[in-house]
């Protein structure tokens, strides 16, 4: 049955795609009332989500709130349940900015643009849904809904390769989605009550044998969303042939679905399980950061050189989620916020670049900082977030992580030294790729340009010299490398806006979660002391035997 309290869960939730169906009908030639009308749908969800959590989110509690339930298949065992806690909320808000802001971004869309603001409101609910679902099968419908929108924006909008990546990012993201529906029915079916619901699961008493191929399988599934090395090579296709406002949303906020998922399901629900498979986390997490550190740097295409930069960062994701700490959680969580935002950002920009250039390759820019001067400051704080410079929120989220791991008292002192040491190689790098990709885009070149202009031709009347852009040359009067226009330097700005918020004020992301973490964290804690005290985690599984002190 529905709570007594006003459905703003559920509201939040079918707005967009409800909003959606009435697209058809709007009388629009060329998409500018369409496009108007998405904007508003999506701006109007997003503060009513703000609104909602504003007046009646708890800080201080750990629980579900603003629950609403009420029976949709009984049969199945399968209710409406949303709500939010500490994890959702804010992922909530990140997705409501987000995909406004993409849409935003996506104003000079002439191609099939009904089919395109259709599909973003339909993304935009099952995101929502996946974040707000109590019930494990609702939430699995929610994920499989969002496949649908990204294979068609990637497909029909991409680039020349579009409808390879396309196949590969459903292939990889539907088939690893099956664990999720498995280890749901498993959780279900267990025990005496059928039942989805996160928090009668919470309570369930599974085998430790079920427990970890349950994990194993969660691990696969929210790993591939996640790119966690080896199931991330889907990634940098799709967002090398994806538009910008598609990137935005895919690095934004569909990688943190995988994030969310292992904390809601491996961390809270398989405590006992995570104990023995948090040292694989930890080294999947090293690996990730090397990896795609240094592939990063290799990258010729810039917006799979970001790609790389994304797989890279989510390591300290999974080093937070193990880390036993309050702290290395809570990084966690940060680091899913902060990388959120920068990455839109980001992918935003090259989209604005690209739009300028029409090319990704980076041997075939340079020189357009003194044309586009504006572009060049925004992009140039971007990639100052990324490399987590002091004051930036990368800096707060991955110094958080490094803390919290380095503290644990669970992990040796050996396998602490080995995971920082290895892991700051990636903090090493990734100046090294973000600067050198600026370097490549907006700084002149020490080649000979190929210029199709005449001598006499080369100058205007006004005595201007040509301007040249990588290998071409073009006067000044022909030049459509325009800078920064009033709409992007504002989707620009309320990025930038709040990663510096953060990054001086890290509490105003953390206190929307930390209540809700340090609980988790210390049931984790419980499982730990259990099992140790019961079986001294057996030489059985070697890594926890290795990495845990004795």
């Amino acid at each position: 049955m529905m709570t007594d309290q006003f459905p703003w869960l559920t509201t939040i939730l079918l707005l967009p795609v409800l909003a959606s169906f009435l697209i058809p009908f709007i009388p629009d030639k060329n998409g500018k009332i369409v496009r108007w009308y998405a904007l508003g749908v999506g701006l109007t969800d997003f503060i009513l989500m703000c609104y909602a959590f504003w007046k009646n989110f708890d800080i201080t509690n750990s629980h579900f709130q603003l629950v609403e339930k009420y029976p949709w298949i009984p049969t199945l065992g399968l209710n409406w349940s949303v709500s939010v806690d500490g994890i959702s909320a804010p992922l909530v808000l990140l997705a409501g900015l987000v995909t406004t802001l993409a849409i935003l971004s996506a104003w000079q869309v002439d191609h099939k643009p009904r089919l395109f603001y259709f599909l973003i409101l339909l993304l935009y609910s099952a995101q929502i849904g996946v974040f707000v679902a109590q019930d494990a099968l609702l939430l699995f419908i929610m994920w499989e809904v969002e496949l649908i929108p990204l294979y068609l924006f990637i497909s029909i909008w991409g680039g020349q390769k579009r409808r390879y990546a396309a196949m590969k990012f459903l292939l990889y993201t539907a088939l690893a989605s099956i664990f999720i529906l498995v280890a749901a029915l498993g959780m279900a079916l267990y025990g005496d009550n059928l039942s989805f619901d996160f928090v009668v699961l919470q309570m369930k008493d599974y085998p430790l044998s079920l427990e970890l191929f349950l994990y194993a399988g969660l691990l696969i599934a929210f790993g591939v969303k996640l790119a966690v090395f080896p199931l991330h090579t889907w990634l940098p296709d799709a967002h090398g042939e994806a538009s910008a406002p598609i990137s935005m949303i895919l690095a934004g906020v569909l990688l943190k679905m995988g994030g969310y998922g292992l904390i809601r399901f491996n961390l809270e629900l398989l405590p006992d399980a995570h104990v023995y498979f948090a040292p694989i986390l930890v080294a999947l997490g090293i690996i990730n950061i090397v990896y795609g550190g240094f592939t990063s740097f290799a990258q010729v295409n810039m917006k799979r050189r970001l790609a790389y930069s994304s797989v890279s960062h989510m390591g300290f994701v999974l080093i937070g989620i193990a880390s036993f700490t309050n702290l290395g959680i809570s990084g966690a969580m940060l680091q899913m916020l902060s990388h959120g935002l920068i990455a839109a950002l980001l992918f935003f920009l090259a989209g604005v670049t690209y739009d300028r250039t029409h090319t990704l390759s980076l041997n075939e820019m340079g020189g357009i900082g003194k044309l586009m001067p504006k572009v060049f400051a925004l992009f140039t704080a971007g990639a100052m977030a990324s490399l987590a410079l002091p004051g930036m929120s990368g800096f707060a989220s991955e110094l958080a992580v490094f803390v919290g791991f380095s503290n644990s008292d669970i992990y040796s002192l050996n396998f602490r030294v080995i995971t920082i040491f290895l892991s700051a190689l990636g903090l090493i790098i990734t100046p090294i790729y973000l600067l050198s990709m600026l370097r490549e885009l907006f700084y002149s070149k020490e080649q000979e340009s190929t210029c199709g202009l005449s001598p006499i031709s080369a100058k205007t009347t006004d005595n201007d010299e040509a301007v040249c852009f990588g290998t071409s040359c073009v006067l000044p009067t022909n030049a459509d490398y325009s800078d920064a226009r009033p709409r992007e330097i504002f989707i620009a700005a309320c990025f930038l806006s709040l990663i510096i918020s953060i990054g001086f004020y890290p509490k105003l992301a953390t206190q929307l979660y930390d209540v809700k973490t340090t609980a988790i964290n210390t049931s984790v804690r419980e499982s730990y002391t259990q099992i140790y005290a019961q079986n001294p985690l057996t030489p059985d599984f070697i890594p926890a035997k290795i990495a845990f002190n004795d």
